[in-house]
């Protein structure tokens, strides 16, 4: 599992560098995210963009990531791929994090 990291101001961005997230990389995932977001950046915002592929444990591992931001901090995705997309509609999770159609407009939006 591949992850890159940029931080522009009180954002930090992480781009998933694989095209699949799925049970076989969900807990190097887990681990991935939490060494990468040690920052105290307020908002981290996921670039899914060459991600094509998601299934239950991927998603699962996304909430974890979100969960040990701890409170205060938010978790925002990007770039979700029609198929991806769908799986977080499906399941609400929509509801529970910001989507959006590109890092570009991610980066746009200012935190509140």
């Amino acid at each position: 599992m591949g992850l890159t990291s940029k931080t522009t101001g009180a954002t930090q961005v992480i781009t998933v560098e694989s095209d699949r997230i799925d049970a076989a990389m969900a807990i190097q995932f887990k681990e991935d995210m939490r060494r990468e977001t040690e920052t105290e950046c307020d908002r981290v915002i996921l670039d899914l963009t060459g991600v094509e592929f998601i299934d239950s444990s991927g998603l699962g591992a996304i909430v974890a990531s979100m969960k040990q931001l701890g409170d205060g901090r938010r978790l925002d995705l990007s770039g979700l791929q029609p198929v991806v997309e769908k799986v977080f509609r499906l399941t609400r999770m929509d509801t529970v994090f910001k989507l959006f159609t590109t890092l570009d407009d991610a980066l746009a939006e200012t935190l509140d």
